[in-house]
């Protein structure tokens, strides 16, 4: 006899998204991979976008697993023609897609006297540009007349991004994206929001070295709450918004970065264990460097 499989503890209700299509980039890894957990265990035919074939599928193999509904499409967001292709290809199979999670992203640490013009290209590239054909094609071919809700994933740059330049502008384009994409599609019944992410404890953090990923152990220390943030925090605020109790969301940045842009520039930050951490996502493994390998 085997042990009936765990499952995703969300704190939103069964069901909630019974019927519907969501798409997740950047859906193979990290915060994209508990997302789309998360949506799945709420009823969603979810499916995941990016660029390697066999990490989406080992993501839709494990919630499958878990008894969720899952579907890949693989496409470089960053390529206008493979991204149409690839979302006219989700709609021929499921004919919608109600919400649209913009999660994927990456970028490399540099100075910006380090940074060169194709490096920078890059990375804007990626975290912008790439974000912006997904939600217009989606738009035109899903959203228009059927509408719907996007969530797009920035990140914690509001302070500046030192050691990051590249990302930290291409991340505040894509907020002021979401606000006038807001304006404009309001009309068609499509809300936008954006979600930005602290420093959480995801499998991003395994793919810096050097003094980079020397520094991760100890950022905890400059936040009040004084911890990472998990995936499982991330997903639920993306879920949130996704919702129905999210209708009269629109053209807002939530941040779920635990206080961090307010930590430690007046005020001495205490040493705590008072803000327990929540995860849900019954699948998450701490990062390497916070389990002190590699």
């Amino acid at each position: 006899m085997t042990d009936t499989p765990a499952h995703y503890d969300s704190v939103f209700r069964p069901g909630l998204f019974d019927g519907q299509v969501m798409l997740v980039t950047g859906g193979g890894s990290g915060i994209g991979r508990c997302i789309a957990h998360e949506l799945a265990s709420l009823g969603a035919q979810v499916v995941l976008a990016g660029r390697k074939p066999e990490k989406l599928a080992s993501v839709a193999e494990e919630i499958t697993g878990d008894d969720g509904l899952a579907d890949t499409q693989a496409f470089d967001i960053r390529d206008e023609e493979a991204v149409n292709a690839g979302i006219a290809a989700i709609m021929s199979r499921h004919g919608a897609i109600h919400g649209l999670v913009n999660n994927a992203g990456g970028q490399f640490p540099a100075e910006i006297k380090d940074i060169s013009k194709k490096g920078w290209e890059a990375v804007v590239a990626t975290n912008l540009t790439g974000g912006f054909l997904v939600m217009k094609a989606v738009f035109e071919a899903a959203m228009r007349d059927a509408g719907g809700a996007v969530v797009n994933i920035t990140a914690d740059m509001h302070n500046g991004m030192p050691g990051m330049a590249h990302s930290g502008a291409a991340r505040a384009g894509m907020e002021n994206l979401t606000m006038t994409a807001a304006v404009e599609w309001a009309r068609h019944g499509i809300r936008v929001n954006a979600v930005a992410p602290g420093w959480v404890a995801s499998s991003g953090m395994d793919t810096y070295g050097g003094a980079v990923r020397a520094m991760i152990p100890y950022l905890k220390q400059h936040l009040p709450a004084q911890r990472l943030g998990s995936e499982a925090e991330i997903a639920a605020a993306v879920t949130f918004l996704l919702s129905p109790a999210a209708a009269f969301i629109n053209g807002t940045l939530l941040r779920v970065d635990g206080g961090a842009p307010l930590g430690g520039r007046h005020w001495p930050l205490e040493a705590h264990e008072n803000m327990p951490v929540y995860n849900g996502f019954h699948r998450a493994v701490d990062p390497a460097v916070l389990r002190g390998e590699g």
